[in-house]
């Protein structure tokens, strides 16, 4: 792997394990060249996901997208970023093993909103405020009324 630092192409691994949920080997790094030590994460990757989008143009699915946008729907809430990894893992896996290549935008946030629902109603909240995309106060209390059924 080249360092990302100086750009080297010979790295060492100092150290792999798997992590806590056993879905990935995280290894730390290190460069002879400038002595820079860094970590990544190797993964399983099923099959190659596509997302469309609504306006149907295509790009491949990022799992850091997904995970950046719980961590925002979730900033200051009392969820710890090893369960936002647990929900990006199992989402992933379940648009891996679908059996589809393309998946629509609305079926990943559908399955955001659903893992949001059972884990923090302020996150879910804050989510769906920007995926349903309400424009007014009165979006938000109709919400929160059906949350409250």
């Amino acid at each position: 792997m080249r360092c990302p630092f100086c750009g080297h192409d010979d790295t060492q691994v100092k150290d792999s394990r798997p992590t806590e949920d056993n879905t990935a080997i995280r290894r730390r790094r290190s460069c002879p060249e400038c002595g820079a030590r860094w970590t990544t994460f190797e993964r399983v990757q099923l099959r190659e996901l596509t997302v469309v989008k609504s306006d149907n143009d295509r790009a491949p699915f990022d799992r850091d997208k997904l995970a950046k946008s719980l961590r925002i729907a979730l900033s200051k809430r009392p969820v710890g970023e090893d369960r936002i990894e647990r929900i990006v893992n199992s989402i992933q896996r379940q648009l891996e093993t679908s059996g589809e290549s393309e998946i629509p935008t609305k079926a990943i946030g559908e399955m955001v909103m659903e893992n949001l629902r059972d884990l923090d109603q302020v996150g879910y909240v804050r989510f769906a405020s920007v995926y349903r995309n309400f424009r007014e106060a009165k979006d938000f209390e109709a919400f929160v009324e059906e949350l409250s059924e």
